[in-house]
């Protein structure tokens, strides 16, 4: 089992930046790829951002490249997701998620943390 928290949301204002983070701990080795997704009310959950855990190769959504970054420490426990820019439709609970080599979905999820944005 793979556990991951989440935190960093909170309320800011358009423009302002935040910088969520995941902590992995478990059975951490089995992690193939960490991604950020987030799901805004009355909305399907969307995909955001995602790398892999070995050798940092990234991918982002359209509606979120230039403004947010993904990325891991050296230890390769927590996961970040630096946003920049942040406008209100970036309002959402974000989630972490890992998924391991021999599947083909995210599996682990954390709890997910608000992040709302002011206009």
């Amino acid at each position: 089992q793979v556990q991951l928290v989440e935190s960093g949301g909170g309320l800011v204002q358009a423009g302002a930046s935040l910088r969520l983070s995941c902590a992995a701990s478990g059975r951490t080795f089995s992690i193939y790829r960490m991604g950020w997704f987030r799901q805004a009310p009355g909305k399907e959950r969307e995909f955001v951002a995602s790398l892999t855990w070995s050798g940092g190769s990234t991918s982002y959504a359209d509606s979120v490249k230039g403004r947010f970054t993904i990325s891991r420490d050296n230890a390769k426990t927590t996961v970040y997701l630096q946003m920049n820019s942040l406008k209100p439709e970036d309002t959402a609970v974000y989630y972490c998620a890992a998924r391991r080599l021999e599947v083909s979905r995210y599996d682990y999820w954390g709890q997910g943390t608000q992040v709302t944005v002011s206009s």
